[in-house]
């Protein structure tokens, strides 16, 4: 199984290439910041290279009481939680003004073997849906709101859907693993553990490259 595994940024790249070491089915790309970047960057790289499998890896900010700082989430959902159009009643999602869908699944036999891998590696790994937004979350009020919409969203993140559309084009399965630096709400970087969440990264990555070789 030929593997792309993309990043937001290096420093994320850097924690999966520490992971994985030399395997060589598995390839690290940058994907860049937001859903659009990622999707055009991994279009890219998906136009050079035959792969098996995408998957978007990095580190996110948790749903408080769903997914705490260092653990692992898998995807279940990747979910472009701003794709729709507001109205009076509330959010109408894409699905709903039949324009498309904002959700695409993961493929589940991976999320299986992966999320067994983890628990017996003594990492605390949460399934379910990781939002992406354009723009993060920064207060209670919002974090509400989109654990009430989204009642099984365990992280959010930036690339995830656009990693994910890319790979859909191209019929290919996609995951996204992300390990926990923060709780989502207002932004306060003391109460961030990137350094723990990019070692928590690493690890995870490890135990991908055992499962998926």
């Amino acid at each position: 199984m030929k593997i792309l595994m993309m990043t937001a940024v290096e420093a994320e790249q850097e924690a999966v290439i520490g992971g994985i070491g030399n395997t060589l089915n598995i390839d690290v790309a940058v994907a860049g910041v937001g859903p659009a970047k990622a999707a055009a960057r991994t279009a890219f790289v998906l136009g050079k290279t035959e792969y098996d499998l995408v998957m978007s890896a990095g580190i996110a900010g948790g749903f408080k009481k769903r997914a705490g700082i260092g653990d692992i989430v898998i995807s279940e959902r990747l979910i472009a939680a701003e794709l729709g159009a507001d109205a009076q009643k509330g959010f109408i999602p894409i699905d709903e003004l039949g324009f498309g869908s904002n959700v695409i699944h993961a493929d589940h036999q991976t999320v299986d073997r992966l999320s067994a891998r983890l628990v017996e590696a003594n990492q605390v790994v949460r399934t379910g849906s990781i939002l992406t937004l354009s723009t993060v979350t920064g207060s209670e009020e919002k974090a509400a709101a989109l654990m009430q919409r989204f009642p099984y969203a365990q992280a959010e993140a930036m690339e995830g859907f656009g990693v994910a559309t890319a790979a859909k084009e191209k019929n290919l399965p996609v995951l996204e693993i992300r390990a926990i630096s923060n709780e989502i709400g207002p932004r306060d970087k003391g109460k961030w553990e990137i350094k723990e969440a990019l070692a928590q990264l690493e690890k995870a990555s490890a135990s991908i490259a055992e499962v998926l070789e």
